[in-house]
C-alpha cells in the first residue's frame, strides 16, 4: 500500500510560485523565504507526489510533463485555500457595530423584516440606524459615517449600487369609494377626484405627472405633501384618493382601510431602491441582506397565493 502524505499547502504554493516567477529566487521573494527554503518546498512535494516536478539546467527551471499535468490542481487547491481564509478572516472582522443608512420608507417597512433575520445570521454585531434623503445617506456612505446604504436608484463612480427592492405605485381609494364599483376608471374621472398626492422628488413621479397631461384641466391636487404616512392616513381619512407606493400600503390593505385600484398607463411604474457602499466592502453583509430580501419576497408571494 502507497504511502500517504498530508497536503502541504506551502509546498504546493512554493510550486505554483516557481511557475509564477520563473526561477526559485524570484519565488522567494515573492514568498518572503530565502531560495534554499523554496527549493526545500518543491522537494518535499516532489517526495509526497513522487514524481519531478522541475528540471534543473543551472539557474533555469524547466517545468516537467508531471509538473503539468499536476498544475492546474495545484492552482485550485491553492484558490480554495486562499478563498477559506479570506471568509475566515471576514468572520473575524466582523464589526461590533453596523451603520446603516435608509430613506424613511425603507427605514419603516423594510427594516422590521429585514433585521431579526440578519440579527440570526451576525448575533454578535449591533446596529445603529440613520435614518435620512437619498442624498444625504449617498454623502454619508462616501464619508464612511456608514456603513451601507439604502437609497432610491442613484450610481456613484466610487460606490457599488446594487438593485434592492422595486415598489409598484398604485392609485389607492378609501372604504366605499366609488371607483370600487367601476372596473374602467378613466384618467379625466381620476383627475376630477379630490386628489391626496405624495411625491418623494424621484424621476419616477414625473411618470405620473405625465399620466395627466392629454387632459384640458389640470388633476384636482387638493393636498400634496412628502411624506407617504400622512399621504396614506389622509386617503384612509377620506380627504382624497392617491398614489403610493405599494409597500405603504400592504397592512392597510389587509385591513380593508386601502384599495388598490387599475389606472391605465401607471402599470410598470415603481419606486427602486438600491442599496450602496464602498467597492469591495462588506461583502458579507450585502449578499446576506439580499439572500433575506429574497426570501421575504418568496414568502409573501407564497402567502398571496394562498
Amino acid at each position: 500500500m502507497p504511502e500517504v502524505f498530508p497536503i502541504n499547502i506551502e509546498n504546493i504554493e512554493a510550486f505554483v510560485y516557481v511557475i509564477h516567477c520563473g526561477s526559485f529566487n524570484k519565488a522567494a521573494d515573492a514568498l518572503y523565504l530565502s531560495q534554499p527554503s523554496v527549493t526545500a518546498r518543491i522537494k518535499s512535494l516532489e517526495h509526497e507526489l513522487d514524481c519531478k516536478l522541475f528540471d534543473r539546467q543551472g539557474k533555469q527551471v524547466q517545468i516537467t510533463e508531471d509538473g503539468k499535468r499536476f498544475l492546474p490542481y495545484a492552482q485550485q487547491l491553492l484558490l480554495i485555500y486562499q478563498k477559506g481564509k479570506l471568509h475566515i478572516n471576514q468572520k473575524k472582522s466582523l464589526p461590533n457595530e453596523f451603520r446603516i443608512g435608509c430613506t424613511v420608507s425603507v427605514s419603516n417597512y423594510i427594516i422590521p423584516d429585514l433585521l431579526p433575520r440578519l440579527k440570526q445570521k451576525f448575533p454578535n454585531t449591533h446596529y445603529k440606524f440613520v435614518t435620512s434623503t437619498t442624498d444625504e445617506i449617498v454623502g454619508k456612505v462616501l464619508s464612511k459615517e456608514v456603513d451601507i446604504g439604502f437609497v432610491r436608484n442613484v450610481n456613484h463612480p466610487s460606490l457599488q449600487s446594487i438593485k434592492f427592492y422595486e415598489d409598484p405605485i398604485r392609485l389607492y381609494v378609501y372604504e366605499e369609494h366609488p371607483f370600487l364599483q367601476n372596473e374602467n376608471i378613466t384618467i379625466k374621472e381620476i383627475a376630477e377626484q379630490p386628489l391626496v398626492f405624495f411625491e418623494c422628488g424621484s424621476l419616477d413621479w414625473l411618470r405620473i405627472h405625465r399620466v395627466f397631461e392629454t387632459l384640458d384641466i389640470p388633476p384636482n391636487i387638493q393636498i400634496q405633501t412628502d411624506n407617504s404616512e400622512m399621504a396614506k392616513k389622509l386617503v384612509i381619512q377620506k380627504a382624497g384618493i392617491g398614489f403610493l407606493p405599494n409597500l405603504c400600503a400592504q397592512q392597510e390593505i389587509r385591513e380593508g382601510k386601502l384599495y388598490p385600484i387599475r389606472v391605465p398607463g401607471t402599470e410598470g411604474i415603481y419606486l427602486q431602491t438600491n442599496v450602496i457602499s464602498h467597492h469591495g466592502e462588506h461583502t458579507e453583509f450585502l449578499e446576506s441582506i439580499i439572500e433575506i430580501n429574497k426570501s421575504l419576497a418568496h414568502e409573501k408571494q407564497s402567502l398571496s397565493v394562498k
